[in-house]
């Protein structure tokens, strides 16, 4: 698919606040499928209680002392992870074919827009080869996760930022097939505590680097309570 020139469309951002991995991903394969043609994207943003998500390449030795934190098996691509508090995480519901946008420029678009982000708080970030998602540029260790599916040219699932967690679940597995690979959040980078206040401005840093990349102009935010 061209997608030289990415086509302007609007989009719904929408916050859920905490919310369990499970509820919002059967909410946002539910959009998914019953999207039709037209139909506005949507932008979700939410903080997931503890849990380890495998991807349909997962494989069961990845997952080394998981303890009371719960598994789940999902149909994303890529390898195991953890969500957990102190974590931004997005999921871009687009429809590829609506944008022009191709799979491959989607995910340079989405992870471009992460270093963009982060460079705006002062973090040197790069991608590195053969290991999808986004590094510190000096320790190589990784700050940002990605894992999507695209079901008839529509995207569901997203990315992970890690902002200021407790950072100690990942020693239970191996971070996306990776055995000791480091995992950094930009509390530690920053060598101090990141404020609540500081904490929403990153959020919303990191959806308008995305909007922007993707060409999308944001028609309503809106608070999910339910």
């Amino acid at each position: 698919m061209i997608d030289n020139d990415i086509i302007r469309t609007t989009c719904v951002v929408k916050d859920f606040g905490t919310r369990q991995y499970q509820e919002v991903w059967q909410q946002m394969s539910d959009f998914t499928n019953n999207r039709t043609v037209g139909s506005v994207d949507e932008v979700w943003v939410v903080e997931h209680p503890p849990v380890f998500t495998l991807g349909q390449a997962s494989k069961a030795e990845h997952l080394l002392n998981v303890g009371d934190i719960p598994v789940v098996q999902t149909d994303r691509g890529g390898q195991v992870t953890y969500h957990g508090p102190g974590q931004i995480v997005i999921y871009p519901l687009l429809d590829l074919r609506q944008k022009n946008l191709g799979v491959k420029s989607l995910v340079h678009r989405i992870e471009e827009s992460v270093i963009d982000s982060l460079s705006h708080f002062g973090l040197d970030t790069v991608r590195k080869e053969g290991a999808p998602g986004i590094y510190d540029r000096s320790s190589l260790a990784k700050i940002a996760a990605l894992g999507l599916r695209i079901r008839q040219m529509k995207s569901f699932h997203g990315f992970s930022v890690n902002v200021a967690m407790d950072l100690s679940p990942f020693t239970k597995i191996n971070p996306c097939g990776y055995a000791g690979m480091p995992i950094v959040d930009m509390q530690s980078l920053f060598g101090r505590t990141i404020s609540t206040q500081e904490y929403s401005q990153i959020r919303s840093q990191l959806l308008l680097s995305l909007c922007d990349l993707l060409n999308l102009e944001i028609k309503i935010t809106a608070v999910v309570t339910e």
